[in-house]
């Protein structure tokens, strides 16, 4: 359902409070220098032990488990006290996620007590299946490919619609109330033509896409389906880490998605055309979600560049994984910057009708 301007949860969102909190969190580094207690707290909480390694992360401390019995699992935890509410959200949404069709997530491992998660002396976190296939963003992104992200995406929202959860409306600095003020953070954009795309992309924002946001279906996303979010699997098209699942709105989902494939120059939408029609496949379009998509497709693109120049000036002996996916947004943003209101929702409604799988 819409959210309406007077709705309270869509009014929060966009809030000069929200932002600011939301700020606060990804300007803090995560505490990894803090002692590793992966394998007492997998033994504490779930009677388990195994081999552990560590892998990246921003936010949380995250660790790949290896059990005797040959599962893989991914453990997740964290000390700081905003992570309370991330966990919470993850492990419901997964949870919540379990036995739907059409998409590959992974499964919340309980507790000994049968809780989602752990919170013990400071330290929260989950347990989790670990997704085997390869990262979309390591694989050819064939037209067949990418439709199949589309429409196991629209599945994955369509579950994600019926799912109930906590913390849905915590601080989210990727939330769409956030990017308008987001233009404070344009200090830390290198000068050129990628300073200048991404002032009018969130120019046009404001000034277009955020009186009309509220009127499309505003639902529990995941946020954050980028091609290192999405997993290429024998069962199908996976997908992890939510951590920036929120309440926004459903097509979000899709012009995040959408806005990482733009690389084709020869093709208008650079080749999110295959992946849009396959989202369409599975959930149809309003006219105001088609006419909405591209600006919101160069808005994410603008707004991961803008809060990753930051992140890397914050944290510069991290910024080679903080901006993983800077050169993808500056290209994308680039092919799509010459299309206007009518020629993008032109665009996008071909792509729907001219693409099946």
């Amino acid at each position: 359902m819409a959210a309406g301007h007077d709705h309270p949860l869509y009014a929060a969102a966009f809030t000069e409070t929200y932002f600011r909190a939301a700020g606060a969190i990804l300007a803090v580094r995560p505490g990894s220098s803090e002692p590793d207690m992966s394998a007492a707290l997998l033994k504490r909480h779930y009677g388990l032990t195994g081999s552990i390694a560590t892998l990246s992360s921003e936010l949380e401390r995250t660790a790949e488990v290896d059990l005797s019995d040959g599962r893989r699992l991914i453990l997740k935890m964290a000390t700081r006290p905003e992570a309370v509410d991330s966990f919470r959200f993850q492990s419901a949404a997964i949870a919540g996620l379990e036995g739907a069709r059409g998409f590959v997530a992974p499964q919340v491992i309980r507790t000994i007590n049968g809780a989602l998660m752990f919170e013990y002396e400071g330290v929260c976190g989950y347990l989790q299946t670990r997704i085997e296939g390869m990262p979309l963003h390591q694989a050819m992104p064939t037209r067949d490919l990418l439709f199949r992200t589309g429409s196991a995406l629209a599945c994955m929202d369509l579950a994600l619609h019926r799912v109930s959860v906590p913390a849905a409306h915590r601080p989210v600095l990727w939330h769409v109330g956030c990017w308008s003020r987001l233009k404070e953070l344009e200090q830390y954009l290198p000068s050129g033509t990628v300073a200048g795309s991404v002032r009018v992309a969130m120019g046009e924002y404001v000034e277009f896409v955020e009186p009309l946001i509220s009127d499309v279906a505003w639902q529990v996303t995941h946020n954050d389906p980028s091609p290192f979010n999405v997993m290429v699997t024998n069962q199908g098209m996976g997908f992890i880490d939510f951590g920036d699942g929120c309440w926004g709105p459903r097509i979000q989902d899709l012009a995040i998605a959408a806005s990482h494939v733009v690389a084709d120059a020869t093709l208008p939408l650079g080749g999110a055309e295959h992946l849009i029609a396959g989202y369409a496949s599975v959930v149809a379009l309003s006219a105001l979600e088609a006419r909405l998509l591209v600006a919101l497709m160069r808005a994410r693109q603008s707004a991961l560049i803008l809060i990753n120049y930051w992140r890397s000036h914050l944290f510069p002996a991290d910024a080679q994984y903080i901006k993983k996916n800077v050169a993808r947004a500056e290209h994308g943003l680039s092919i799509l910057r010459p299309l206007d209101v009518a020629s993008g929702a032109a665009a996008v409604l071909a792509a729907v009708s001219s693409f099946q799988p």
